[in-house]
């Protein structure tokens, strides 16, 4: 198969890194365009008219462009051979990972993001901060989401939808992995979280560690600022 398939993405971006795990995994041949955040790439003209949105991930397949990660796992899901395990056909399997995608937009992508956004974000692509009551706010907003998520996704199967790992696993792993730049270590104290992320990690390596090479070399630099 030829690759008609542009991914437009920056691996500093929680859901890029998850989509770009997806590909890798499935062995769906795109080219990859990355488009650097923090020079502000994503909100040119020239890719506003890639991506109306201005966010990033997007993928152009073709003639047809599409944004927000969840709707490009489905459609990728559709057209594209995708081992079953990943989004399954099933229609009770597959509603449990949707269960998931459509939980986490107002819980752990909100919380997390609020929380990498106050400690480290906007200091770094800003040079501003935020009072230290509104980061201890978003610190136990962060940690409440993360004990949350502990219960109910992990308290009763290895994954969040089940035994196997599905996409659900790479979306709510890269958002937590975002928290290493901030030096907050989520897994401290939370041995089933610890446990669910090594075996997420023993799933999808080396892809794993290839997306997060550069949340890991931020978070080495910021701690050895400490």
């Amino acid at each position: 198969m030829s690759k008609s398939l542009n991914f437009y993405y920056d691996l500093m971006s929680q859901p890029a890194r998850a989509l770009y795990m997806f590909l890798k995994l499935n062995q769906i041949p795109y080219e990859g365009v990355r488009i650097d955040i923090a020079k502000g790439q994503h909100l040119t003209d020239e890719y506003r008219n890639i991506n109306r949105f201005q966010k990033i991930p997007c993928i152009v397949d073709g003639d047809f462009r599409l944004a927000e990660s969840i709707a490009i796992y489905r459609y990728l899901s559709s057209v594209y051979k995708v081992d079953d395990q990943w989004y399954p056909k099933d229609a009770k399997k597959r509603a449990r990972v949707d269960e998931y995608l459509e939980w986490q937009h107002m819980n752990t992508r909100m919380s997390l993001s609020k929380y990498v956004w106050s400690t480290w974000l906007l200091r770094s692509m800003t040079g501003k901060t935020v009072s230290e009551a509104k980061i201890n706010e978003a610190r136990k907003q962060m940690e409440a989401t993360l004990d949350l998520f502990t219960k109910l996704w992990l308290n009763d199967s290895q994954f969040i939808a089940g035994d196997e790992i599905t996409l659900a696993d790479l979306v709510a792993a890269t958002e937590i992995e975002q928290l290493g730049p901030t030096n907050y270590n989520a897994f401290e104290g939370r041995p089933q979280l610890k446990k669910w992320i090594e075996l997420v990690k023993s799933k999808t390596n080396p892809h794993y560690d290839d997306a997060h090479k550069m949340i890991y070399k931020v978070a080495a630099l910021n701690k050895a600022k400490l």
